[in-house]
């Protein structure tokens, strides 16, 4: 039990120190809102042609909200020495490392709720599969915040984590379908596309919003799950070898 009450305070910490900041609420609503309302605008008003750009939209408001601020969190804490005091708490370095992420994944959550909320204005969302939706949204937030967790530990300023970080969330614009079909990729980076996790979140989301999805539900499922394991054991072993060996 008192384990589970230090994660809920870390979590709480970093939900007042970072996360409800009120340039972080304004950048975490803007951000999205920016992206949503370019690519509707350029779309047009058609319900196809919203409903075809929304799961992009919905996985980019994801990605760079959950990345960018565990770049901040993590780092900042790392170079004020506040993080190594936290690793020599009596609490399992697991769940430490997941109570700093659960801002982040909370984070994301809210920031793809808001293009979600815009499009309803719009078209009509009564065709979404909340069933797939919901726990897409879940892990997609989950496996970017882990990707943004790795990065974070393994970098000592935030400028360098903003700039590694740039080096993977770039790339999966292009390259996991996000706004036009993998099969449409040169055939040398179509391997490539299906090792990022967003190609898998984006496809989960294209299923349960306008349908069409590519690969079976249970293969995007799984692709997540083992992607957020992965980054997160990784992130670990990291923190591992770097601050308690």
């Amino acid at each position: 039990m008192k384990r589970w009450i230090a994660f809920w305070n870390i979590v709480a910490k970093d939900m007042r120190a970072y996360y409800l900041k009120p340039p972080n609420i304004s950048w975490g609503l803007i951000f999205p809102l920016a992206w949503t309302g370019m690519l509707f605008i350029r779309t047009g008003s058609g319900l196809e042609s919203i409903l075809s750009v929304l799961p992009g939209v919905v996985c980019v408001s994801i990605l760079f909200g959950t990345t960018s601020m565990l770049a901040v969190t993590v780092t900042f804490e790392k170079k004020n020495r506040a993080f190594e005091r936290l690793l020599v708490a009596p609490v399992p370095l697991e769940l430490l490392m997941l109570a700093k992420t659960g801002g982040a994944i909370a984070f994301g959550v809210a920031n793809a709720l808001v293009p979600i909320i815009l499009a309803s204005f719009l078209v009509d969302l009564s065709q979404l599969d909340a069933g797939v939706v919901v726990p897409a949204v879940l892990l997609i937030a989950t496996a970017s915040t882990f990707l943004g967790l790795f990065i974070a530990v393994a970098v000592s300023e935030v400028f360098e984590a903003q700039t590694f970080s740039n080096f993977f969330r770039f790339p999966m614009l292009f390259l996991c379908g996000l706004f036009f079909p993998i099969a449409k990729l040169p055939a040398l980076l179509r391997p490539l596309s299906y090792a990022l996790p967003l190609t898998y979140g984006a496809d989960l989301l294209r299923g349960g919003i306008v349908g069409g999805n590519a690969l079976p539900y249970a293969l995007d499922f799984a692709a997540l799950l083992a992607f957020c394991l992965t980054l997160f054991a990784a992130s670990l072993w990291n923190v591992r070898r770097r601050w308690i060996a």
